[in-house]
């Protein structure tokens, strides 16, 4: 982790629920019924976090930074690392 102290809300304990496995921004905002925009900001923030890791695409290794996340977070498949599957776990 970061090293501060990260109190996990309840959009992002249910945001985890559905990372387990690799999973889409659609399928995401489906299953947690959160707005676009609200979505995005707490996936980003989670991201930030060290909870969750986001992809190209649903068999990409290769993990994308926040820099384009704007433009592209739609587009983005997501996965709970380590760390936010401690953070669940443990809440």
């Amino acid at each position: 982790m970061n090293g501060k102290t990260d109190i996990m809300n309840e959009l992002e304990f249910e945001i985890l629920d559905q990372i387990y496995f690799v999973e889409s921004f659609a399928k995401i905002q489906q299953a947690v019924g959160a707005d676009e925009i609200t979505l995005k900001n707490t996936l980003k923030t989670m991201i930030e976090k060290g909870w969750v890791k986001c992809f190209l695409n649903h068999f990409s290794d290769v993990v994308i930074s926040t820099e384009n996340f704007e433009e592209n977070f739609r587009n983005y498949y997501y996965l709970a690392t380590k760390e936010g599957l401690l953070a669940h776990n443990s809440r």
